[in-house]
């Protein structure tokens, strides 16, 4: 894909999140792990990752869904593509954001060197993800 083809896909996908990349999306957005900014559907060469945070951590996320089991030659080349250029990537399930968030929040605090901030809730009370 072009470029500009690349940017308009990857606004569409920001507006197509699937129930998983949304419940992560809540808990990454706003610097809520030790201030690191991450932005979302991010293209990074010729790939679109799910979730990025550039410097100084240089940490791309993804939520992979079921079609990604018959896609593992190409995540892979994908993968080392992304390292070559200095980010280091964590992949996660579907299932492991679904039964296992606080796991995933855990590992992720984890590889930005930092707790979870506490940040507010959709209804508005205080709340913290992490123990």
């Amino acid at each position: 894909m072009r470029d500009k083809q690349l940017l308009t896909y990857a606004k569409r996908l920001r507006t197509n999140q699937t129930p998983f990349e949304q419940k992560l999306w809540h808990a990454l957005r706003a610097k809520r792990f030790a201030g690191a900014k991450f932005r979302r559907q991010v293209v990074i060469g010729s790939y679109i990752v799910d979730f990025a945070c550039r410097l100084p951590r240089m940490l791309i996320i993804e939520v992979d869904g079921d079609s990604h089991g018959e896609r593992h030659s190409y995540d892979q080349q994908r993968t080392r593509y992304l390292e070559q250029e200095g980010y280091r990537v964590l992949r996660f399930t579907n299932q492991d954001v679904g039964s296992n968030f606080e796991g995933v929040l855990t590992i992720i605090a984890d590889a930005v060197g930092g707790p979870l901030s506490p940040t507010l809730s959709p209804e508005g009370e205080r709340e913290r993800a992490l123990p």
